[in-house]
């Protein structure tokens, strides 16, 4: 038998029980207690002393959103790996937070899987950013696009698997519809893809720089973090100044400065949103080069198999007040029309002490916490589905 239900109401649910770590979820059946439980199609499950019935469609209302994702448990299923569940898991944290967040741009809301000539590609773009992973990749070649949302909950889950094969199917009778195919140990994520064309993301990354430089992205989300707690507003605008073996990160107000030591090659000057900054900086992770055509020409971040596209903000003195900035346009990725989807400058808000105290926070952390070992930990005992 099938059953729907909604998936924010049944983990609220099965979060609340208690009693065991071993849930059974099958069909009622004729043999159960009541004629009323038996009458309509329901959901039996059992965990330690509790039994719930549950109503086909429960939890499933006019503002449900409409996403399927069939996810199959099995505490047999064989895997023929062909990523490494924790690299998989790492590639989508680094993509998954790129995406847009407005509800008008349904496509830059997915993130692009696409396979071709042994490796496995994911783009995402917000419009102002845009991150692309390859890893190597040994399958069949094909491309689907993935909301963002249900993407969230499986980067964790895979940190606990020990192997992962991914691939594609067709969805249902069209030729042109895909799924993607996630297989664990333990469970199989299959999710519909979404329909739409992304953009062709290749002609928006830079091919000719006259910038390079090289620096440690742990001293400079310290400076970032510095400089936040100087600002006045939630928009802190940051200049990065290139040049004679170092990286110069300052407020456009003149409050506060930080040097960075780095490998520079060719001089260069430009400025962008320290949130934008900072995400990069976390994306990217130990060393990183940072590459510059010019101010006003969109910025790229490199590490190893992970590029990060940001556009700048322009930093015009003659038509600018000292202290304001505004943004660039943002990278053409849109797929619907411009008039719908222009971007807005954002007002600005005053920053708390508590933020300030964040971002301070954060910068000690950094300085007195190297990066944690990863422990592989023990897997749960597994949800059993008759």
């Amino acid at each position: 038998m099938d059953f729907t239900i909604g998936r924010k109401g049944f983990l609220t649910y099965i979060k609340s029980l208690g009693g065991s770590n071993v849930v059974k979820v099958v069909p009622s059946s004729n043999g159960d207690a009541s004629g009323l439980r038996v009458a309509d199609k329901r959901l039996k499950v059992v965990c330690g002393a509790n039994t719930s019935y549950l109503d086909d469609m429960a939890w499933v209302g006019e503002k449900t959103p409409l996403t399927l994702c069939d996810v199959r448990v099995s505490p047999s299923n064989t895997v023929k790996p062909n990523l490494g569940a924790l690299e998989l898991s790492e590639a989508l944290s680094r993509v998954v937070p790129f995406t847009a967040k407005e509800d008008n741009r349904p496509v830059l809301q997915c993130v692009l899987f696409k396979v071709a000539d042994g490796k496995l590609t994911m783009v995402s773009a917000d419009g102002y950013r845009l991150a692309m992973v390859k890893l190597d990749f040994d399958g069949d070649e094909g491309q689907v696009l993935i909301n963002r949302d249900e993407l969230r909950g499986v980067i964790s889950a895979l940190r606990r698997a020990y192997r992962v094969r991914v691939g594609f199917e067709k969805s249902g009778e069209s030729l042109d519809g895909m799924s993607l195919v996630l297989d664990t140990e333990l469970i199989r994520y299959k999710w519909r893809g979404a329909d739409g064309n992304f953009p062709e993301y290749e002609k928006l990354i830079p091919a000719d720089f006259n910038t390079f430089v090289s620096f440690d992205t742990n001293e400079a989300i310290r400076a970032v973090s510095s400089l936040k707690v100087l600002s006045d507003n939630k928009l802190y605008p940051i200049d990065l100044t290139i040049g004679n073996g170092k990286l110069t990160m300052s407020s456009p107000d003149e409050k506060g400065q930080a040097d960075i030591p780095a490998d520079t090659q060719g001089d260069g000057k430009i400025r962008l949103d320290g949130s934008y900054l900072a995400d990069a900086l976390r994306a990217c992770g130990g060393m990183v080069e940072l590459k510059l055509v010019d101010s006003k020409s969109p910025m790229l971040f490199t590490s190893p198999d992970y590029d990060l596209v940001v556009m700048p903000m322009f930093a015009g003195e003659s038509q600018t007040p000292k202290g304001e900035t505004e943004t660039a346009e943002p990278v053409k990725a849109e797929t619907e029309p411009a008039e719908n989807t222009e971007p807005t400058e954002p007002e600005a808000e005053m920053v708390s002490e508590a933020e300030k105290a964040e971002a301070v926070a954060e910068a000690e952390a950094i300085t007195k916490a190297d990066k944690p070992k990863r422990k592989r930990s023990k897997a749960k005992e597994p949800v059993a589905v008759a």
